[in-house]
């Protein structure tokens, strides 16, 4: 794949500010790789469209390349991100000396589009992890990584980073490691420390072919990827009768919202799902008053339909 034109003295920085966030943010491999992403299409577009180099920037130029990303079909989140990561760009460029002022400092990203998360209700989480039902290793597997991930409500990247240590089936403890590769601890319930316990004695042994100390292995006795996780959840769903979108994070939406139906506080929601912000956890309010308004209408509409069944049937009587 070509790579897009970049000035030298760009891409040095560029490659100066990926040592920085290595060494100081301790970012993972795949958001480095999407942060250089966005900075070399925002150099090539300055390279190829504007008068100056990425460089020389300035408000107007930058709203310009928005505008031609929009243009182009990029959506509203990714633009969000780029401007995000540009602004942090300059700002590190500034602060190190390499820019005698920041030239983006203060500029807006668009307004991200509110969508409520989509959730599973009770009835359609219990038929997804009974679709399964096989007594094979991988069967036992699969209910235990469905089971945990509802009960838990972590990550696709959490469930397939856990190792054996991180597990305590008789304290009902998780230890995983979220965004930002901080840590926090998370709780369990009864049915998911079952199929714990169970695919622990029964399936794991016969899978392991070493002293890997992932907690979920492939039939190779390897950790099992995000895209086997993704696969699982999907056959599932199939399985089950269920929207083939059904995708791992729906089981994390869900937890949060059954969590705030049941009345636990938005604090303690926020805890275990490792939410740097309350504001983040908020959107699962929203869609628990969503939920009771649908409950509402539905009840009053059927109320009114009853009520005029009955005035039909007592003019019919006087008839």
């Amino acid at each position: 794949m070509t790579q897009p034109k970049a000035p030298p003295a760009f891409l040095a920085l560029l490659d100066s500010y990926e040592r920085y966030l290595v060494a100081e943010k301790n970012l993972s491999r795949y958001t480095l790789r999407n942060y250089r992403a966005d900075l070399l299409d925002f150099a090539r577009y300055f390279e190829e469209q504007e008068d100056v180099g990425p460089l020389e920037a300035d408000r107007q130029s930058f709203r310009r390349y928005l505008a031609t990303a929009r243009d182009s079909g990029v959506v509203t989140a990714s633009l969000i991100r780029k401007v995000s990561t540009v602004r942090n760009f300059f700002r590190f460029l500034s602060r190190e000396g390499h820019l005698e002022t920041n030239p983006l400092a203060g500029i807006n990203a668009p307004k991200r589009e509110r969508r409520l998360p989509t959730i599973l209700i009770k009835e359609h989480l219990s038929a997804l992890i009974e679709a399964g039902g096989e007594e094979t290793p991988q069967g036992i597997r699969n209910r235990a990584i469905l089971e945990l991930m509802y009960a838990a409500g972590i990550r696709l990247s959490e469930v397939i980073g856990l190792d054996l240590r991180n597990l305590e089936p008789g304290e009902r403890t998780l230890l995983v490691r979220g965004k930002g590769n901080k840590e926090r601890m998370v709780l369990f319930g009864a049915p998911a420390e079952r199929s714990l316990r169970r695919y622990l004695k029964e399936a794991r042994p016969r899978l392991a072919v070493d002293d890997t100390p992932a907690l979920f292995l492939n039939r190779a006795g390897q950790r099992l990827s995000g895209r086997s996780v993704q696969q699982i959840v999907r056959r599932h769903a199939l399985r089950a009768g269920l929207d083939e979108r059904v995708y791992p994070h729906l089981l994390r939406h869900s937890f949060a919202t059954h969590l705030l139906d049941g009345g636990a506080e938005l604090r303690v929601v926020q805890d275990l799902l490792g939410h740097a912000s309350a504001s983040t956890t908020q959107i699962y309010t929203h869609v628990t008053e969503e939920q009771s308004r649908r409950v509402y209408t539905q009840a009053f509409y059927n109320q009114v339909r009853l009520n005029a069944r009955k005035h039909d049937d007592r003019d019919k009587k006087e008839k």
